[in-house]
């Protein structure tokens, strides 16, 4: 069993984690949406009848999949290509991890999860295209909000500043710092950021103590927090600065350099796209496609590598590999039993690996009436709840759907809060934003990522004060026969679906030299 992470990756390409679920079991292939099934096309012949044909459960493949998230799909379809055998265990009666459909009634869908697509998510356009899963623009008509101490403030993010608002008493900082935050970030190489040369100093120190070193404006500090609510699930103080510089660095891609604005906009950003039918289309259309395995409601439990195979134990099956890809996030993926027990540094990494701690709200309306008023729909605010929300309307603009993100601090409050007092508290701050007819939803709903059991918080992993540099090549680094995916993993576009993709794809290319 190798230890040397540096070893390890010399051979293979550097990318990253994904966003995945633990593992699940009914050796049944997912149903696709309607839309899925009538756009999908088989991408191989399967070795085996499909799942849903078996009687009993898979015992042994090439390759074990645990998480069928965006990362464990995409890696097990790239190996079912190359000819290989593969199950995927999943812990959730579902696919698609961190990527959830919401249904609104009819052929209408919301999203619960990540939903959004821009410039540069190359890996996650191509897949789409691949999958006959289209994208549409997000609604971007109109004036944002921008809601600071009581005052509101409309605005076009077609100016300079982008999703940024024209905040005259934030406007100077605004400029200086994202202009710095961008150049500083050149020089964080995305495959291992704690090799910069001032990685030490910036992973100790958070965005919080960086920023009161550059900012002398308290409404600046408090637009700086309702950005990281939505962006990590977490406040300024909870953020390592090398962490924060890397996160913009990874917002491009191989010839793109990332920025800040690129991954906060809309227009021109990573919020300016949607998918046809729901983000989740695409994990369905895969796992629909995929003519092997997909074990769902069935956690894996432990993972015991031997001399030449590897033996994944979950609720529902028990089944052997040459390799196994656990495609879950560093949290998740350090709860498995590991026989023999992983390295201490691995071991290390997941314990300072936390998820953001992010609560998505959505409130259904007859129409999206705030289009009517010139709007888009969205909104930014440096107090709570809601701290950015979205027109999150289908494509033909009905029913009207807002969703709003809750993170950081507002979502630890917002979770000890009752049903009701959540829901009144969201539509004030609607109504705040649009106007009164806000509080007349025809329903509401919010997901609670940090609740749920097999993701634990969203959208990201977060590396604790001092983990990148203490443990960071550790991230992808594979361990014997194991091998890591999942958006955390990626090098670009960590965080993303985009990342997810991208982590995945590495994976499989890992297996293949191994197999």
């Amino acid at each position: 069993m190798s230890t040397d992470p540096d070893r390890d990756q010399t051979s293979i390409t550097r990318r990253r984690f994904v966003a995945g679920s633990l593992i699940g079991g009914a050796a049944v292939a997912l149903p696709a949406t309607a839309e899925a099934k009538r756009r999908s096309k088989p991408v191989h012949k399967p070795h085996h009848r499909p799942a849903k044909h078996r009687t009993a459960l898979p015992t042994g493949a090439d390759v074990i999949v645990v998480g069928a998230g965006l990362a464990g799909l995409t890696a097990a379809r790239n190996l079912v290509n190359a000819g290989h055998s593969v199950i995927v265990i999943e812990a959730r009666d579902r696919v698609g991890g961190r990527i959830w459909n919401h249904d609104l009634g009819g052929g209408q869908v919301s999203e619960r999860g990540g939903t959004f697509v821009g410039p540069t998510q190359d890996y996650l356009l191509a897949l789409a295209g691949e999958l006959g899963v289209g994208t549409f623009p997000t609604y971007d008509t109109g004036d944002d909000v921008y809601m600071a101490d009581g005052q509101r403030l409309t605005y076009s993010d077609g100016g300079p500043l982008g999703t940024a608002p024209p905040d005259p008493t934030t406007l100077a900082e605004v400029t200086a710092d994202i202009e710095l935050l961008d150049q500083l970030s050149t020089g964080i190489p995305v495959d291992a950021p704690w090799t910069a040369s001032d990685a030490a100093t910036y992973d100790g120190q958070t965005l919080e103590t960086w920023i009161d070193q550059h900012s002398v404006t308290p409404r600046f500090k408090e637009l700086v927090s309702a950005a990281t609510r939505p962006i990590f699930g977490a406040e300024p103080r909870e953020l390592s600065m090398l962490f924060v510089l890397f996160y913009i660095a990874a917002s491009g891609d191989e010839t793109n350099a990332g920025t800040f604005e690129r991954n906060f906009d809309t227009r021109g950003g990573a919020q300016q796209s949607r998918f046809i039918g729901g983000s989740q289309t695409i994990p369905l259309t895969m796992a629909a496609q995929l003519g092997h395995p997909v074990v769902l409601s069935s956690p894996v439990r432990q993972i015991r590598q031997g001399p030449s195979t590897v033996t994944v134990v979950s609720d529902r099956l028990t089944a052997r590999a040459e390799q196994v890809i656990v495609a879950l996030p560093p949290a998740l993926a350090g709860r498995i039993d590991y026989e023999p027990i992983l390295p201490m540094e691995r071991d290390q990494l997941t314990q300072r690996y936390g998820q953001g701690t992010l609560t998505k709200v959505a409130a259904v309306y007859p129409t999206p009436f705030w289009r009517e008023q010139g709007l888009t729909g969205q909104a930014l605010a440096t107090g709570g709840p809601v701290s950015a929300t979205f027109d999150d309307s289908p494509p033909g603009g009905s029913p009207g759907v807002l969703f709003g993100f809750v993170g950081g601090d507002y979502a630890r409050q917002y979770n000890a809060m009752s049903p009701s007092a959540r829901q009144t508290a969201v539509l004030d701050q609607f109504a705040g934003f649009f106007g009164a007819q806000a509080q007349q939803p025809t329903a509401y709903f919010d997901t609670s990522w940090s609740g749920e059991q097999w993701t634990r918080g969203c959208p990201v992993g977060i590396p604790g004060m001092g983990t990148l540099l203490a443990y960071g090549p550790w991230i992808r680094a594979p361990i014997g026969r194991l091998h890591w995916a999942g958006t955390e993993t990626s090098t670009y576009w960590n965080g993303y679906m985009d990342g997810a993709v991208r982590s995945g794809e590495r994976a499989a290319s890992e297996v293949l030299a191994a197999l």
